[in-house]
């Protein structure tokens, strides 16, 4: 008989740093575009995986020295290669004992429901069968995660756990086997202390509109979110903290629009354009962090470190650097004519 202490055990030897298990019904209410009911209908079980984002591959983009290792292994890295393996892994041991398991990848294919509008958009798929929602059916990891128990929703919509804060990625896999459930997450991490606001390099959170949904029936509540702000902010739109954009570049061209394509180039800049997949130059700046920052010196968060995070001021492209760096480039250009 497989049990939820034998789900949990393994997932854990096979690399994942948190395991949660919530009953399918908790998902009652859900949209029907991202209720995951419609994937599986016979599932019984959701099982919720959290992957830490080590502190380290955010310490190049704090220091302002190297952007390389977030982008590739906090993003690319987790949601591409590693989670999808443990998923894998995880969904063979269920079905060995007889279960069926469904693996959902973090990145899912979002073309029925952009992740900047989070509307469905009828021209590019329709249901099979009267009644059904398009495919594909967005699953919302974090509403997942919190069905399982393993955390909250921090005010920027960030999914807060006791042990990490904002620093892990979750995967969701669902189950027709009947495991005992964990209890909702009843803590408070997130303390409206509103740094994700006051940092977001894009102003892309509002601090006084919120949103509100009931899952489990619970209330659950975070900061509206302008999705067009924060996909031009986190790829390096605001030119004060990207030391890759070249000071010319009229950021105004970005507003109103979705950032990706040759507008992911521009905001940029040449240096990172070309890594093949979305580059997180602003390093979630607010949203994970100055949470981080926050919880850390709170002294609330269960994994703890001898030395701080922040030890040095955060810094800031001015207009005195970006002289200082253009001569710089100008005399490197003169030494190889």
């Amino acid at each position: 008989m497989l049990t939820s202490e034998m789900v949990k055990r393994m997932a854990k030897e096979l690399g994942a740093d948190l395991c949660g298990i919530g009953s399918m019904d908790r998902f009652e209410g859900a949209p029907k575009q991202q209720d995951p009911r419609y994937i599986f209908p016979d599932a019984k079980s959701c099982i919720s995986l959290a992957f830490r984002i080590p502190r380290g591959y955010l310490r190049g983009i704090e220091e302002g020295t190297h952007f390389v290792t977030y982008t590739a292994m906090g993003y690319a890295g987790l949601n591409r290669i590693y989670m999808p393996t443990v998923q894998r892994e995880l969904t063979c041991f269920i079905e060995d004992h007889g279960y069926e398991s469904v693996p959902i990848p973090n990145e899912q294919v979002k073309v029925s429901v952009p992740f900047h509008t989070q509307q469905h958009d009828p021209t590019v798929s329709r249901p099979v069968r009267p009644g059904n929602p398009n495919p594909d059916v967005l699953v919302d990891d974090r509403i997942a995660a919190y069905v399982c128990g393993l955390g909250e929703f921090g005010y920027s919509k960030v999914f807060l756990t006791p042990e990490f804060g904002p620093l892990q990625r979750l995967a969701t896999i669902l189950t027709d086997a009947p495991l005992e459930p964990d209890p909702i997450f009843e803590g408070k991490i997130c303390d409206r202390c509103m740094s994700c606001v006051r940092e977001c390099s894009a102003c892309a959170l509002s601090p006084t509109e919120t949103e509100k949904i009931r899952i489990a029936g619970h209330d659950v509540e975070w900061g509206k979110m302008d999705f067009l702000k924060c996909s031009i902010g986190y790829r390096g739109g605001n030119p004060e903290f990207n030391p890759f954009m070249d000071p010319k570049v009229d950021t105004s061209q970005f507003e109103g629009k979705y950032c990706g394509g040759e507008e992911l180039v521009k905001a940029v800049g040449p240096a990172h354009s070309g890594m093949g997949f979305n580059v997180a130059i602003e390093g979630a700046k607010g949203c994970m962090r100055a949470c981080y920052v926050h919880l850390e010196n709170k002294g609330v968060l269960t994994k703890k470190f001898v030395n701080k995070f922040r030890k040095r001021p955060q810094w800031r492209m001015s207009l005195e650097t970006d002289q200082e760096v253009k001569d710089m480039n100008a005399e490197l250009r003169h030494g190889v004519e």
